[in-house]
């Protein structure tokens, strides 16, 4: 009988990734990991003389400070730094930049790229539509999403409670169940905090050279408010997301002077190898997958599922390698 719940559990998990991704839930499924992770670390340092009750209050007042945490760092991030104005100004900078490289490249080159500001946004849509229709979604419903992502949060919190519990009774299917969460929790939490201070390791490297080497440089390059959280959200995202926020630097810098671009491109790449060095050691230590494994992993799950399938894939993958190593497969 539990070997029937185990392998019942196995289909429910596959059957639920596809419909996650399909009906644009992972925001919300993402929330609920985050809450939950955070809340059963913080909870982990608890007494353990606790009582029952006041464990249970203890639990519910860490998993309230952990959601009010998350909510007020995303709106202080969205107010404070201004990212709907300032994307909007990177994107119009890129623009001018393309343009004014446009006129210096001969003309069977300078087709390729586009000639104005209105045909940068065209292929910008484009491309949008044609991999990422899910982000349009997003943009026009987004207080369907918060709603989505709070109740996301919210059930984190709750799940994190019942982690504690410690019944023996559960039926055999509730129990596998239990035992897929915990796998999936573990994987995210080695994948998405790991890449937190991969992240942040990246971002610093970055401030400084855009806020200290190139001032002392006499080079001051424009919308550093921009770039630098550019860099940190988009180096969330394992392998390819250091190459966005790369790509929108050099592409600023070349709008200074060709030779600030070719200092960016190379300390860019630097810093690329650092973090490809600690990504390998902190991610590919966690759960035993090289870079080439998670973008392999990325690239497959973008072609059927699109971006949201991109993002999700370090996850999922992680949690593929957790069961079978549970499996005694690999």
């Amino acid at each position: 009988m539990s070997s029937m719940a185990t392998v019942a559990s196995y289909l429910l998990a596959v059957l639920a990734v596809p419909l996650v991704l399909h009906f644009h839930l992972l925001p919300t499924v993402f929330a609920g990991l985050a809450v939950h992770v955070l809340t059963v670390k913080l909870a982990g340092r608890l007494p353990r003389q606790m009582g029952h009750t006041a464990r249970v209050v203890a639990l519910a007042v860490i998993a309230a400070a952990v959601i009010i945490l998350f909510t007020a760092a995303f709106f202080l991030l969205w107010s404070v730094l201004d990212l709907g104005h300032g994307m909007a100004a990177l994107f119009a900078k890129s623009a001018e930049v393309l343009g004014s490289v446009r006129r210096g490249l001969p003309p069977s080159l300078a087709e390729l790229l586009p000639d104005n500001l209105q045909d940068l946004r065209e292929e910008l849509i484009t491309i949008l539509h044609e991999h990422g229709k899910n982000l349009s979604t997003v943009g026009l419903n987004s207080v369907r999403i918060f709603v989505h992502i709070l109740f996301g949060m919210v059930i984190g919190g709750m799940t994190a409670m019942h982690r504690f519990d410690r019944a023996d009774s559960s039926p055999p299917f509730c129990g596998a169940l239990h035992e897929r969460s915990r796998h999936l929790a573990e994987a995210f939490d080695k994948i998405v905090f790991a890449q937190v201070k991969i992240s942040a390791f990246n971002t610093t490297l970055t401030a400084l050279y855009l806020l200290v080497i190139l001032p002392l440089s006499g080079v001051n390059l424009p919308l550093v408010s921009v770039l630098l959280p550019l860099t940190f959200i988009a180096g969330l995202l394992p392998v390819v997301g250091n190459l966005v926020s790369n790509t929108a630097i050099v592409l600023i810098s070349l709008g200074v002077s060709p030779l600030t671009a070719l200092s960016s491109l190379l300390f860019l790449v630097l810093i690329h190898k650092l973090e490809y060095f600690a990504n390998a050691k902190i991610v590919g230590g966690e759960v035993q997958a090289r870079a080439w494994e998670l973008l392999c992993a990325m690239l497959l799950f973008e072609a059927v599922f699109g971006v949201p399938g991109m993002i999700a894939a370090p996850v999922l993958y992680a949690w593929l390698k957790a069961e079978l190593k549970a499996q005694h497969l690999i």
